[in-house]
């Protein structure tokens, strides 16, 4: 990658994603796969904006690649027929009208990525795998997921060949392949997948439940109105996001359509009943892909997690479910969930949950990636946990009290397949929001301020349950 003849054998390896686009390079002094971000310290969104003076990469537009007939009404450009019936994308850029192919606007995206390896390695890069460079090998996707993780070097438990299953489900796509590795050599065995299932999917039905919510309560259908429904799609992205580490949160899009501000709240068991259909549909597939491949899920050793979407507390937990408790490995995530449980059962899950809490803002690195956590008792026996990572110095922490834990149990047993048959959506909203806002108020300086409030809170969540 360098100018001398002496560096042409490093290369660089780029990821083009729908919804994000990476690029890393192998760090031989750390014998591990470096992600490199862009100069805002981020993965770089696979859009690029045209604008009547520039063309930029960092704002985020509707992707091109999702069902034409559910998003075109979205995109502020228009798609026609080119030659051989072609698609072609036409918009307008420096007053001029140009015609553009999806391959060019990915080239843009690549060479984007190009340029973050350069400014990153400050040396010329000459090798990868975009046009314009010596496009050294083009390798199936579970592989480099396979290598960043460490998994051609984990062989201590395993005698002869590895079966690794990697379950990708990302931003727009979803894929799932069945590999084996053996020595130095990564076959891919089996793969499937769903070209229209992913995070998008999951915030369309999202959008579609509050279209109707908004219709319902406002007597206003957005359905017909492109910016409202963008405004309201980046509020449950949003949503989306804050439910993989808490239970409930809130959507809030103020003059969304003629001056009528929307608010409403929404829980992660609300989110979950709304995608369920798509959670199983991927599990089906995970099934599908093992009976192609003609082999039982108990000889998989190894279950990788690729994708932002993977992040999703509902598919963490079927998956390990269909794989009978097979321990996962995670991507490159920026933040970890930690749950701090009692008893001394083998498999945590089994173990009486005490309290939860996510520690965020970390450098993504490969599975395994330290940090420290440390547990205290205070002279009143109360438990307090707390972790921290060394890079960055970003700490979170959590105390354990009576209170907090008769809560988790609550959640616990809301989310139980017994208890939660026996509730209507609406009391199950409703209960989880209770929980939420006294758990809050434990989490708050003004504790003693607002202990009215609090035992309110309580005393409408305990009725519901019997402990």
């Amino acid at each position: 990658m360098t100018k001398s003849k002496e560096d042409h054998g490093i290369a660089i390896g780029i990821d083009l994603g729908t919804t994000y686009s990476c690029v890393a390079v192998w760090q031989e002094h750390h014998c591990r796969v470096e992600i490199i971000h862009n100069d805002q310290g981020n993965n770089t969104t696979s859009f690029v904006a045209f604008t009547d003076d520039e063309r930029l990469l960092k704002i985020r537009l509707l992707p091109i690649q999702r069902t034409m007939s559910l998003d075109k009404m979205l995109w502020p450009f228009k798609v026609v027929a080119g030659t051989h019936d072609k698609p072609m994308i036409i918009l307008n850029y420096k007053d001029e009208e140009k015609h553009f192919c999806a391959e060019e606007i990915s080239s843009i995206v690549l060479a984007k990525m190009w340029e973050i390896a350069e400014a990153f390695l400050e040396k010329r890069v000459k090798n990868a795998v975009i046009a314009g460079l010596n496009v050294m090998r083009i390798i199936n996707e579970p592989t480099p997921a396979a290598i960043a993780y460490g998994l051609n070097r984990r062989t201590n438990n395993c005698v002869g060949e590895r079966k690794i299953f990697i379950f990708d489900l990302g931003g727009g796509t979803f894929d799932v392949s069945l590999l084996t590795h053996k020595g130095k050599i990564f076959q891919v065995k089996v793969t499937t997948g769903n070209g229209h299932l992913g995070g998008e999917e999951i915030d369309n039905r999202m959008v579609d439940y509050f279209v109707k919510e908004i219709k319902r309560k406002k007597k206003v259908d957005i359905s017909g109105n492109p910016k409202a429904l963008r405004r309201l799609k980046t509020a449950c992205e949003r949503s989306k996001r804050i439910l993989s580490c808490a239970v409930a949160t809130h959507i809030e899009t103020y003059a969304l359509s003629d001056g009528i501000d929307f608010c409403s709240s929404t829980t992660r068991a609300r989110f979950e009943e709304i995608n369920m259909d798509l959670f199983k549909e991927c599990m089906e597939t995970v099934d599908k892909c093992l009976t192609d491949a003609e082999m039982d899920k108990s000889s998989v050793h190894d279950v990788i997690l690729v994708g932002g979407s993977s992040r999703i507390p509902k598919v963490q937990e079927l998956l390990p479910g269909f794989f009978n408790g097979k321990d996962l490995v995670y991507d490159n995530q920026s933040s970890v969930g930690i749950k701090v449980y009692e008893d001394e059962r083998t498999r945590a899950s089994d173990n009486n949950l005490l309290g939860s809490f996510s520690l965020s803002g970390l450098p993504p690195a490969p599975h395994g990636h330290p940090f420290d956590v440390c547990f205290a008792i205070d002279e009143n026996g109360i438990l307090s946990v707390s972790a921290k990572e060394k890079t960055t110095g970003n700490s979170n922490k959590i105390v354990i009290t009576n209170e907090r834990e008769r809560f988790i149990q609550m959640e616990n047993a809301l989310e139980n397949g017994n208890l939660s048959s026996k509730l209507c959506s609406e009391d199950k909203e409703k209960i989880s929001s209770a929980i939420t806002k006294a758990t809050k108020l434990l989490e708050g300086e003004n504790q003693n301020g607002e202990i009215d409030v609090f035992e309110n809170l309580f005393e409408r969540v305990i009725g519901k349950f019997d402990f």
